[in-house]
């Protein structure tokens, strides 16, 4: 009799195991799920793909720096402006209506 008990109770207990198994299984199935599955899986596609691009343009930025550091082009002279430039003009109210135009000069 308790040989019975014992069966009969394993089987009750790997019954509500399989069947707890079987719902979860079919729950992942569900449209709204795998629309969610879905939706996660691309942000964290997402999130991947930026990182490995700041990863890209950090390490490009790193390069770049090492490459100018190698050819002797980070210090330099500042760039100046071109000779020959021509003046600004600038709008300046007067009351002579001849001088309204004054050239200011690039220093």
């Amino acid at each position: 009799m308790f040989r019975r008990a014992l069966w009969f109770t394993t089987g009750v207990a790997a019954g509500v195991w399989a069947t707890t198994k079987v719902n979860r299984a079919l729950d992942k199935l569900t449209p709204e799920s795998l629309a969610l599955q879905a939706a996660d899986r691309a942000v964290l596609a997402g999130r991947r793909v930026k990182h490995f691009a700041l990863d890209v343009r950090d390490g490009m930025a790193h390069r770049e720096a090492a490459l100018k550091d190698a050819l002797g082009l980070t210090s330099g002279p500042e760039p100046r402006a071109l000779p020959g430039a021509r003046p600004h003009l600038v709008v300046v109210e007067t009351d002579r209506p001849h001088h309204s135009l004054t050239r200011k000069e690039d220093h």
